[in-house]
């Protein structure tokens, strides 16, 4: 049979019908909304380069994750911004550092409600910004930041987080993590593998939120974009290692990798909508060349239709909203 008997226009009709055929949705659940809090601010601060974005006070923060947990995300991400660094990011590892404290207000205010993540990197720590260590000549050591990390779990945990997020691409950083993890009886905190995470242009508005102290770039660790197979590398390693999940990141130039991890792996997958991203469309709808709305539902749909169970975005709430609005 062909025209006139085959007409693919009648699923498309009406809104109706194209919502009772739709073959990909994104739901609340699925979502998960990156929170900066900043040490030693008494109100929230705006993030000029990802506009709605905030650095948060404590007591914002804890507003912000039950705003979260009332709109039906999946999980809140946690970063934090220490009023000071130092050249082994011992404040990513201290009780008492911002991001440990952050994680208690936020638990001790949302509970299981939600699931409470938190960036395992000492990026934002470290008084050079990079994620891990340095050598006498200014490489990255790779091993002894496997060291720190396991104590930057351990610490993570300790403050009651649900999961844990390595993010700094160190070569058997996730089998260190799971190890630290479990020697100090926190076997049920997971670990979310940041697996396969590029040198990417894209990710110049969240070094401002973080207000990270990083000159040159992270070459040496992140990976070539142009690479898919390594990425694959990367995802099969992480999972041996022990990893629950992984994600990719970025999100949006990297569809491809998205859908090719996804094949690979039977982990659930994330993939984390970062602030380049997300700064475009802000930055488009702001000048009225695109419909803000449409694109950002639109993106989140791509990601999703690609491969990702996971995503990591700063609409999360907003978006969870209207969707809990149209289903």
């Amino acid at each position: 049979m062909s025209y006139p008997e085959i007409r693919p226009r009648r699923l498309r009709r009406n809104a109706a019908v194209r919502r009772l055929v739709s073959e990909t949705r994104v739901d609340p659940a699925e979502l998960v909304v990156p929170m900066f809090v900043k040490e030693g601010l008494t109100e929230p601060r705006a993030v000029a380069s990802l506009p709605g974005v905030l650095q948060h006070s404590r007591d914002s923060l804890r507003k912000a994750a039950v705003e979260a947990v009332q709109a039906g995300v999946g999980g809140i991400m946690l970063f934090g911004v220490p009023a000071s660094r130092d050249e082994t990011g011992s404040g990513g590892i201290d009780p008492n550092g911002i991001l440990n404290v952050a994680i208690r207000d936020v638990i001790a205010e949302v509970g299981d409600a939600t699931v409470v993540m938190s960036d395992l990197c000492l990026d934002e720590f470290t008084s050079h910004g990079h994620c891990g260590l340095l050598t006498p000549d200014g490489g990255v050591d790779n091993d002894a930041t496997l060291a720190a990390y396991a104590d930057m779990a351990v610490a993570q945990a300790d403050a009651g987080v649900h999961v844990v997020g390595p993010s700094g691409m160190m070569d058997g950083q996730v089998g260190a993590v799971r190890r630290a993890l479990d020697a100090a009886g926190h076997q049920d905190v997971s670990v979310l593998a940041y697996a396969v995470k590029y040198a990417s242009g894209f990710f110049g508005p969240f070094r401002d939120a973080v207000e990270s102290a990083l000159e040159g770039d992270r070459s040496t660790y992140q990976q070539d974009p142009a690479n898919l197979r390594e990425s694959l590398r990367e995802v099969e390693l992480d999972v041996a290692e022990g990893a629950d999940m992984v994600m990719v990141k970025p999100a949006l130039p990297y569809l491809d990798v998205v859908a090719a991890v996804r094949a690979a792996v039977n982990v659930p997958v994330a993939a984390y909508q970062v602030s380049g991203e997300y700064a475009m469309v802000e930055a488009a709808a702001a000048n009225g060349w695109i419909d803000r709305e449409r694109v950002m539902m639109e993106t989140l749909t791509s990601i999703r239709r690609a491969g990702a169970q996971i995503i990591l975005t700063y609409w999360a709430v907003e978006a969870a909203q209207l969707l809990r609005q149209r289903y």
